[in-house]
C-alpha cells in the first residue's frame, strides 16, 4: 500500500476538499448540520437513496424538530411518517434511541464515541458520520459509497468484504483523515462515490483524484471491488384477508419481531395449497368458508366465502411476494371487543376502524394500497 505516503495523503485530501466545495449538493440536513439532523438523515439514508430520502426527512423533522419532540412522541406517528422508506426497524430504533439520549444525557447528542455507540441502532458508521460531520471530530466512515471508493484508491485486490479486508479498508480510512474538516472530508468521500465513483461504468474522466486511484491508474476501475455474492431470491405466494363489518375493517398490530413489527396490516399469511392458487396461475375468484376459517379462527361474527380483490406483486428483502387480496364481509349478530376481536395465531392484537380513521395509522406499502382501493370504492 504504497498509497499511504504522506504527500499522497496530502494531495487526496486537497482534491477531494477542492472538489467538494464546488460541486456538493445542497440538501436539506447540509443546511442545518446539528447533530440531531444529521443523524436522522444518515439513519434514513441507511440502503435509500437520497432522492427518495429528501422529502422524508422534511415530512419528519417538521414533525419532530427536536430530540425530545422525537422521544416523547407515540411510535405509531414515528412509524406513519416513515411509511413507504422501508426497514421500519430503523424508525423503531431511531426513537428508542432520542428516549436514551433524552434521558440519560439531557436531551443531547452525546460526543463521547463510547456512548453514542451504545446507542440502540448506532453502528460504527453512523457514530462516525454524526461526530465528524456536527463535531468535527477525527471519526472515519465506511458505508456503501466509500467502501468502494476505499476499494479503488487501494487498488484492493483481496475480498474486501471479509474481515481482513473491513480491517484495511477502516484502518486505511482512518489513516487518511484530515486534522480539520474532517466532516467535510468524509461527506467528500460519500459524494464522490454517489456521484462519480460508481458501481458500475464509473466516471473516472471527471474524478478530481483519479491521479491519487490505485485502480485507476492501473486499469482496474471496473473490477474493484468484485461485485458482491447475490442472496437468492425466494418467491412467495401471500394472501391478505380484508374483512368488513358495518363500514369497518379488521386491522392488526403487528408483533415485534415480526416483519412489519408495530404497523398495522390486515390479516396476512400464506396461500392455502388446496385453492390450486400457483405463482404462474390465476388466483381463485372465490376463497371457500372453510379455506376463510382456516385463516381466521375467530373474528367476532360469522365469515362467509372471501371474493378477490386485487394481486400486487412487491418485494422485501430477499423474497418475491405474490399478495393476493380478498375481501370477506362479517355478518351475524355475535358481537365483540375490540381487544379480543381476532385472537388468531397471527393475529393477535386486532381493532376494527373506520376507514377515514385508517389514514393516521401506520401501514406498510402494500396495506396502504389496499386501503385506497377501499376509499375509492373498488370493492
Amino acid at each position: 500500500m504504497a498509497h499511504a505516503s504522506s504527500a499522497w495523503s496530502q494531495s487526496l485530501r486537497r482534491r477531494l476538499l477542492a472538489w467538494y466545495g464546488r460541486h456538493a449538493r445542497d440538501l436539506p440536513w447540509r443546511r442545518t448540520p446539528s447533530p440531531y439532523h444529521v443523524w436522522v438523515s444518515e439513519v434514513m439514508l441507511q440502503q435509500t437513496q437520497v432522492a427518495t430520502v429528501t422529502a422524508y426527512y422534511e415530512r419528519f423533522i417538521a414533525a419532530f424538530p427536536s430530540i425530545t419532540a422525537l422521544a416523547e412522541a407515540n411510535e405509531s406517528d414515528v412509524l406513519r411518517l416513515w411509511e413507504g422508506l422501508g426497514y421500519y426497524r430503523r424508525a423503531r430504533q431511531l426513537h428508542r434511541a432520542a428516549q436514551v439520549i433524552l434521558h440519560q444525557h439531557g436531551g443531547e447528542f452525546p460526543t463521547d464515541p463510547e456512548a453514542v455507540l451504545r446507542l440502540p441502532g448506532v453502528g460504527r458508521y453512523t457514530a462516525g458520520a454524526v461526530l465528524s460531520i456536527a463535531f468535527d471530530q477525527r471519526e472515519a466512515v465506511l458505508e456503501a459509497n466509500t467502501f468502494r471508493v476505499y476499494s479503488r484508491l487501494l487498488a484492493y485486490r483481496g475480498d474486501p468484504r471479509s474481515p481482513q479486508g473491513t480491517r484495511d479498508l477502516w484502518a486505511a480510512a482512518e489513516r487518511w483523515l484530515p486534522r480539520k474538516r474532517v466532516g467535510a472530508f468524509n461527506q467528500a468521500l460519500m459524494e464522490l462515490g454517489s456521484e462519480l465513483c460508481l458501481p458500475k461504468a464509473p466516471h473516472c474522466g471527471r474524478c478530481p483524484v483519479a491521479k491519487n486511484c490505485g485502480a485507476y491508474n492501473a486499469g482496474l476501475e471496473a473490477r474493484i471491488p468484485p461485485p458482491a455474492t447475490k442472496s437468492r431470491v425466494e418467491q412467495r405466494h401471500e394472501i391478505a384477508l380484508i374483512l368488513r363489518r358495518r363500514g369497518r375493517v379488521l386491522l392488526v398490530r403487528q408483533p415485534r419481531g415480526s416483519r412489519w413489527a408495530g404497523l398495522w396490516d390486515f390479516i396476512r399469511g400464506p396461500m392455502p395449497r388446496h385453492n390450486g392458487a400457483r405463482r404462474s396461475q390465476q388466483a381463485p375468484a372465490v376463497l371457500s368458508k372453510g379455506t376463510v376459517a382456516e385463516i381466521i379462527e375467530q373474528v367476532g361474527c360469522e365469515v362467509g366465502t372471501a371474493r378477490h380483490l386485487t394481486t400486487i406483486r412487491h418485494s422485501v428483502t430477499r423474497f418475491r411476494i405474490t399478495l393476493d387480496a380478498y375481501v370477506a364481509e362479517c355478518t351475524g349478530n355475535r358481537t365483540a371487543s375490540s381487544n379480543s376481536v381476532g385472537q388468531t395465531s397471527n393475529a393477535p392484537h386486532a381493532k376494527w376502524f373506520r376507514l377515514q380513521q385508517v389514514n393516521d395509522l401506520p401501514l406498510n406499502v402494500t396495506g396502504r394500497k389496499l386501503v385506497r382501493l377501499l376509499q375509492n370504492g373498488d370493492a
